[in-house]
């Protein structure tokens, strides 16, 4: 069994993937801000206090880990704010986004470089609106680049983690239905089962791709 640390585990997709790897026999350690009630009967650890948006939170997140080896990293947290045309931006809710969404799963790994070892995997759930080569529609300016950013973000982790033994996947949920969609889309639980597939497939051969959480591989 495995210890898996994973962000934005309160609601949601997170709150899913938390409850099925601890189902299974794996520790979870959840890093949230304020934890949920569902969280809390998840059968988690939690680190609570925890802003992924704010680098003054990782000194907190290193303290709460202390020595302890971490099998996976899963950086789930992420915020979507609807700036869907020229005339309808806010530039500080794109700059938010990209606290979270970008910076976050960077600031964590980084963090916990030190708790990783060899066979230790990093994943990023980032999102296929990232892709620019599958962008066929525009809109959601703020989420799309961040999630465009976060997959440079992970390929860059993956060249750097790779001499050390340690794989990295960026994976696209689907669309799921959580407050994020408007309850748009499949089961959280369906797609926490997918993703939980593919960082269990990761492997140093295939690090550094881009899956959607049924397995096949997006475009960049």
């Amino acid at each position: 069994m495995s210890t898996v640390l994973l962000t934005g585990c309160n609601r949601g997709i997170g709150l899913e993937l938390a409850r099925q790897l601890a189902e299974r026999g794996d520790t979870v350690i959840g890093v949230c801000r304020e934890p949920s009630e569902a969280l809390q009967a998840s059968g988690a650890s939690i680190i609570s206090g925890i802003d992924v948006g704010d680098g003054a939170s990782m000194p907190v997140l290193q303290t709460a880990v202390g020595n302890q080896q971490i099998d996976v990293i899963i950086n789930n947290a992420g915020i979507l704010r609807r700036d869907n045309a020229l005339g309808d931006i806010d530039y500080e809710s794109m700059l938010e986004q990209y606290r979270v969404n970008t910076l976050g799963p960077l600031r964590v790994t980084e963090a916990l470089r030190d708790n990783l070892t060899e066979g230790s995997k990093v994943a990023i759930v980032t999102s296929r609106v990232g892709s620019i080569e599958d962008n066929s529609s525009g809109g959601n300016y703020g989420y799309r680049a961040s999630k465009a950013a976060v997959n440079m973000v992970g390929t860059n982790l993956m060249h750097e983690l790779k001499p050390r033994g340690i794989a990295v996947a960026l994976l696209h949920p689907g669309l799921v239905a959580t407050d994020m969609t408007g309850g748009t889309g499949i089961e959280p639980s369906d797609s926490a089962r997918g993703l939980i597939q593919r960082i269990d497939e990761l492997s140093l051969e295939t690090s550094g791709g881009f899956w959607h959480a049924e397995g096949y591989e997006l475009p960049w």
